[in-house]
């Protein structure tokens, strides 16, 4: 049974704003530990790579916080939820901590999908509860 349904579309030329304002601090607040390191590869080799790597990752934790009926509040939180790729390259939603504690005893499932083109990164989310007879 569908939880929620969340999509986000993203200005990455918003995302390079803030950060020009904000620097590498933007990236930590936003980003896990492991998305981080990806972003600082991509940025090393191509900083164009690397803002739009930032903003579809915002984008998508966007949607999944309006899939889950939480926005940004506890125990949603930026650092909390990544976005992985599978060796695919399928996007998956990682959790950690009490986000991850959360979702797991609500019996919950989450699809992702992101995109990003030159100027825009989105992402649409769903998310399922696990209902078992």
């Amino acid at each position: 049974m569908i939880y929620g349904i969340g999509t986000d579309i993203c200005d990455v030329r918003r995302v390079a704003a803030t950060f020009e304002r904000q620097g590498e601090r933007f990236a930590r607040r936003v980003l896990s530990d492991a998305e981080f390191a990806i972003w600082q590869a991509r940025s090393a080799r191509w900083p164009r790579r690397g803002l739009s790597y930032l903003a579809t990752r915002f984008s998508a934790k966007e949607a999944f916080s309006k899939a889950i009926g939480l926005g940004m509040r506890t125990p949603m939180s930026w650092r909390l939820c990544e976005i992985a790729n599978l060796k695919s390259g399928q996007p998956v939603v990682v959790l950690h901590g009490g986000l991850k504690e959360w979702f797991e005893a609500q019996g919950l499932t989450a699809h992702i999908t992101v995109t990003d083109e030159t100027d825009y990164a989105a992402s649409f989310v769903v998310v399922e509860r696990n209902d078992t007879p």
